[in-house]
């Protein structure tokens, strides 16, 4: 079975590179479009893992990251936060509230998939 990656940014044009990136590397890839979808989402199904937008209307990423957090359900759920802000403060708060790891937009798309492969476990293609 493919593991199921949650994206939730709300910038479509993003939104959209992450999916077909994902999906051409072997992921099924399911979107949220603000922080309160992201949350609901989850709920509805658990992903392998979250791309989560640190900056989202309605519920910011950091919101979210610690909500998900607060559910013991979820604690060795891998939340990759993805922020414009690349100060040291953003990336020290979103590691505080729970996330497993951190990249800064822009992004490279194959440091991207080799990051959530590493937290997958999925191994590079020959």
């Amino acid at each position: 079975m493919k593991p199921t990656i949650l994206v939730a940014d709300d910038e479509p044009s993003i939104l959209l590179s992450l999916q077909v990136l994902l999906q051409k590397a072997g992921f099924v890839v399911r979107v949220a479009r603000d922080g309160e979808e992201a949350i609901f989402a989850l709920e509805e199904s658990t992903p392998s893992l979250i791309l989560l937008d640190a900056m989202m209307p309605k519920r910011d990423g950091f919101d979210v990251c610690q909500t998900i957090r607060a559910n013991p359900a979820y604690k060795d759920l891998p939340i990759i936060m993805l922020t414009a802000k690349s100060r040291d403060v953003e990336r020290e708060k979103g590691m505080a509230l729970g996330a497993t790891d951190y990249i800064t937009k822009p992004f490279s798309t194959r440091d991207l998939v080799s990051t959530v492969r590493k937290y997958l476990t999925v191994e590079e293609p020959a």
